[in-house]
């Protein structure tokens, strides 16, 4: 196989930070809400899971990303669950743009918010110490980088961060032909996403076999690569067991496709 195109789409367009992004159905940059519904079901996971997914980029492994739930957290006076990503290019990648993600998001125990949000990227020479301060007395979320903060925005009620609005589809009931929302935010602006769950499939994946709903992001509010390519989609599979977990993702938009892929669960 020649590697030569990717690699040079690898530098240009920071394809990697692209495509881990889009694992956790997001932009770094730009918010792409998941899931709502009116009526929650119990919780499909606890501390201690951990998921790890392989990323491929026009079928070339670019890295790994791994979804944990930490152990429940006391912050601010409150239970709180602890989410974490964490996710790496390969020694191949890392040759030419070299890729250390990490996320932690803190949520209250009724799963309704989010707490806290930080983000830590190490992406080539790119370096960012993001965190999100929710204050609900205000109703306010304040960003921040490397100690340089931005004016705090207001937020409506039930608003999650990115990464914890992804767990929060996973308590909600799935059905074929329905449309979901939610309010999520990153600190610089928030958005009411939108969500369609289109089907129910069998898919294969490198850790088994399952039946899963696809879901169907709307793509209104992104921007970069995907607000350039004509016909650009994502698509998540989640299973349609109690566990609802995340077995693929893939994308397609001008510079080719990704796939996300769940090799791993404990």
């Amino acid at each position: 196989m020649n590697n030569l195109p990717f690699i040079k789409a690898l530098n240009k367009k920071r394809l990697v930070s692209f495509l881990i992004g889009i694992f956790i159905v997001l932009s770094f940059h730009n918010n792409i809400a998941m899931c709502r519904t009116a009526r929650p079901v119990s919780m499909p996971f606890s501390p201690g899971e951990r998921l790890t997914f392989i990323l491929k980029w026009a079928q070339i492994p670019a890295g790994e990303a791994v979804l944990e739930v930490l152990p429940m957290k006391t912050f601010e006076g409150a239970q709180a669950y602890h989410f974490r990503m964490t996710a790496e290019s390969n020694s191949f990648v890392d040759v030419f743009y070299k890729v250390r993600d990490r996320i932690d998001s803190y949520v209250s125990e009724d799963m309704s918010r989010t707490i806290h949000y930080k983000k830590k990227q190490r992406e080539g020479e790119h370096k960012k110490n993001v965190q999100v301060n929710f204050d609900w007395e205000k109703a306010s979320a304040q960003y921040s980088d490397n100690d340089k903060q931005k004016d705090p925005i207001t937020i409506p009620p039930n608003t999650f961060d990115p990464l914890s609005v992804f767990y929060y589809s996973r308590t909600q009931e799935l059905k074929e032909n329905s449309i979901i929302k939610t309010p999520v935010t990153d600190g610089v602006k928030w958005v009411q996403g939108y969500a369609r769950i289109t089907k129910k499939e069998t898919i294969k994946v490198p850790c088994g076999e399952f039946e899963a709903y696809l879901l169907e992001p709307d793509l209104q509010h992104v921007g970069g690569v995907f607000k350039k390519s004509k016909n650009a989609s994502i698509k998540l599979w989640i299973s349609a067991d109690e566990r609802r977990l995340p077995v693929k993702i893939a994308s397609k938009v001008a510079v080719g496709s990704f796939v996300g892929e769940l090799v791993s669960i404990e």
